[in-house]
């Protein structure tokens, strides 16, 4: 069977026989994309626009404020200039060998024209003028420059038998490598009518979103010679070499399943049993806390028996399948309270929680109209939820426009956060214990707990204490627990102590109200603004934080039992509050000033602004229409490593949530991710995250495989991304050509499915691929996640 020839750095993927309709229909499409009225669009950006040529060559400078305090760098090359797009040929090659692409030449209707030849032909009146055409390819042999005008489309011939290759590979040597593949949208047949005719169309876009913009023009722009059904010797060689390299590097990675008492549930740095079995104390819910092994697993975790791709955002929020989070033990001992049911094969969640049996929307509505000035998704737009339960609160307050980070510890409660993650909410399992939460400090703009049971009284104080670093100054804590209502002695006593506590901290009472429909009492505190309260009080309990006390350490710092005071310079962060929702995720922060300078070493100011012009442009160019993705089946997506954010807020348009990961080896701009009305945590990608395993629908990683790749172990790193993607999910990777190849080789070792790849001056590679529902066979025993 004849193949034609591919120059490409990555690896080539085969399409099953099943897809060969779908990718005849994108051949089409491909077609074309080669037409010049579409080249001022531009597909697949992969230029940084307004960003600076230091944008490629380092995370950040160190400014005169500590806000972006990372010196690493990336080697992605950015503005693409007019000049090398006119050197450039690329070739295609088609994805299956069954549906090959060729021109013939009894039903052609390409219409060109050539500096050599006098006659021009218009695809009007192409057919009065096919024998001229044809006889003007045939003279076209000698011409090695040729150019497409502006009227010409390609057709192809649906015959196998005559397939047509360019000959001259020598003439690639100066040009642009680029390859693009693709595969259909396979998409499981729940609803299969409707996806599969919303994939159709997501996959037949207008033809412009196929291609990465630096090969519009010239995309077909192939050599003159055409070598009939006759490959070459060239090719053929090339292709079996690079057929045994692929084959070579896929037999280097063996996967095998992990063997761990948390089986499908399993999260490495939350069930090391061994780590947890040698700690001196639980006494402050050390068990809890993270105990990552000493060398991150590199093993697949199991699937439940019976998964089922997740229901669709917003029918999630109401009920999951029971097969995907087999779990019973929370609706049995919360089942009165509303929390979960089982229903069948679904788990239902008719409720709110503890606090709101009779709905979440009521709860959130009575704390409004106690507190007017909270102004949900307007001044209060990101909020902390403390020991969330199954996440309603948060789930019911996308409703009003409110992003919201809920956390609990795992198994406190049977897989309440896996619930709160199946239903499409965003949530991670961690607990308040030794160490300080993985957030930067005066971020939040409110934080809730309902009956959350976490004792704040406690030890001076020191767990409220960390809620009172993280939360913006003038931001609120919400309290509905049972001290406030009940008057049971424990009760009252702990009632008692948190009057005192709150009056040492400076926070004013702002409501005590109680909801009737849902018979609880709601507590509201105000965070103070300024720092008069502090200097006037009597007895310095709980104490100011020392000045070298740095409130934004939070990766592995042990809680601080102090206050760190309000800012009072009118251009330091938290001196001001931010713009109101929707405002402030376009608006560059008042605090990032020209002294500073910004991760990409422009000023910082024209450096947020030039990140977020650059994400809008790919988003929408590329990633929305121009890869297949069906984004209604989207609904939890992780960025491995934001910067400004600009990926999430270019996304902000969609039914979606985006949890921003700051490295902790990368400029610290988490902060400036919080200020813009967007969420995330600090991460380290050496170790796994604290998530339960299948929580994401989409991960995207631009460059941070380059990024780790000295300090992290790549084949944990994706063993850790297969962990917490959905089946059927989603993986976006940019980054350079030679970590695109070792990526790639590494998931489809794991038969994922390669759906688009690409690079451009062997420098830059593109990579999105579709995670698979295979498992291996074989078992690695994990010693140390074993009772």
């Amino acid at each position: 069977m004849m193949t034609s020839s591919s120059v490409t750095p990555v690896q080539n993927v085969d399409v099953s026989q099943d897809n060969k309709n779908e990718v005849k229909e994108q051949n089409e499409v491909k077609e074309q994309a080669t037409n010049p009225s579409n080249s001022n669009s531009q597909q697949f950006e992969d230029n940084q626009g307004d960003l600076s040529e230091d944008a490629t060559k380092g995370d950040g400078s160190v400014t005169s404020d500590k806000n972006f305090d990372g010196t690493e760098k990336q080697e992605e090359k950015l503005d693409e200039k007019s000049e090398e797009k006119s050197s450039q040929d690329t070739k295609i090659e088609n994805q299956d060998s069954g549906v090959s692409e060729k021109k013939s030449n009894t039903n052609e209707s390409e219409n060109k024209s050539d500096s050599g030849e006098s006659q021009s032909q218009s695809g009007s009146d192409e057919r009065d003028q096919k024998s001229e055409s044809d006889e003007t390819e045939k003279k076209s042999e000698s011409n090695d420059n040729k150019q497409f005008d502006s009227d010409e489309t390609v057709n192809k011939s649906e015959s196998d038998e005559n397939e047509k290759k360019s000959d001259d590979a020598s003439e690639t040597t100066d040009k642009t490598e680029e390859n693009v593949e693709q595969s259909g949208n396979q998409e499981s047949n729940e609803n299969s009518d409707e996806k599969k005719k919303t994939d159709d169309n997501a996959n037949s876009q207008v033809s412009n979103e196929v291609y990465p913009s630096v090969a519009q023009s010239e995309l077909l722009n192939e050599s003159t010679t055409q070598n009939g059904s006759f490959p070459t010797q060239a090719a053929e060689s090339k292709n079996e070499k690079e057929s045994q390299v692929s084959s070579k590097q896929s037999t280097e990675y063996n996967w095998k399943l992990c063997n761990a008492t948390a089986g499908p549930d399993f999260i490495p740095c939350l069930d090391n049993l061994k780590a947890i079995r040698n700690l001196r104390s639980t006494k402050h819910y050390e068990h809890r806390e993270r105990q990552c092994p000493e060398e991150p697993p590199t093993c697949l975790v199991p699937f439940p028996e019976g998964y089922k791709r997740p229901i669709e955002w917003p029918k999630s929020r109401e009920k999951i399948w029971y097969s995907n989070v087999p779990h019973t033990k929370l609706a049995e001992y919360k089942g009165h309270q509303n929390w979960v049911k089982v229903t069948g094969e679904y788990l239902t969640f008719p409720g709110g929680g503890t606090q709101f049996k009779h709905g979440a929307l009521h709860y959130i509505d009575t704390i409004q109209q106690s507190v007017p000035d909270i102004a949900w998704g307007k001044r209060s737009r990101v909020i902390l939820d403390v020991g969330c339960g199954v996440a309603s609160f948060g789930g019911f307050l996308f409703d009003r426009d409110v992003l919201t980070m809920s956390l609990a510890p795992k198994d406190e409660h049977e897989a309440q956060v896996q619930f709160a993650l199946e239903r499409g909410i965003p949530a991670i399992s961690a607990v308040m214990g030794t160490k300080r939460l993985p957030f930067p400090g005066k971020v939040f703009d409110a934080v809730h707990c309902a009956r959350c049971r976490v004792p704040w009284h406690i030890e001076g104080g020191k767990l409220l204490l960390e809620l009172n670093r993280v939360l913006r100054p003038g931001g609120f804590f919400v309290w509905s627990a049972t001290p406030i209502y009940q008057k049971l002695p424990e009760d009252v006593q702990i009632w008692n102590e948190m009057k005192a506590l709150t009056k040492a901290m400076c926070w004013e009472v702002v409501s005590i109200s109680k909801d009737k429909l849902n018979g609880v009492g709601i507590a509201v505190y105000k965070k103070p603004a300024s720092n008069e309260c502090y200097e006037n009080r009597s007895n310095n309990q709980p104490p100011i934080c020392s000045d070298s006390d740095d409130p934004n350490a939070a990766w592995n710092v042990p809680l601080q039992a102090c206050m760190h005071k309000v800012p009072v310079n009118s251009t330091e962060r938290g001196s001001q509050w931010p713009e109101k929702w929707p405002d402030r995720v376009n608006n560059t922060p008042y605090w990032l000033t020209n002294s500073q300078v910004g991760v990409y070493g422009k000023p910082a100011p024209e450096d947020f602004t030039a990140d977020y012009e650059h994400w809008k442009r790919v988003v929408a160019n590329s990633y929305l229409d121009g890869m297949g993705i069906n984004w209604s089946n989207v609904r939890n997506v992780m960025d491995m490593r934001s910067v400004y954010g600009g990926f999430a807020a270019a996304l902000k348009d969609l039914n979606i949530w985006v949890m921003n990961v700051v490295s902790v080896n990368s400029p610290d701009t988490l902060p400036v991710i919080y200020e813009r009305g967007l969420f995330g945590m600090y991460h380290d990608w050496c170790e796994s995250f604290s998530t339960y395993p299948r929580s994401y629908d989409l991960l995207h990683a631009d460059h941070l495989f380059s990024n780790i790749k000295n300090r992290c172990n790549l084949k944990a790193v994706v063993a850790e991304i297969d962990r917490i993607l959905r089946p059927e999910g989603k993986l976006i990777v940019r980054d350079n050509v030679d970590i695109i190849s070792e990526v790639q080789s590494m998931v489809k070792s794991m038969q994922w499915e390669v759906r688009m790849t690409y690079s451009k001056d062997k420098v830059v590679g593109f990579l999105c691929v579709q995670k698979s529902m295979w498992r291996p066979k074989e078992l690695e025993t994990l010693e140390y996640a074993i009772d």
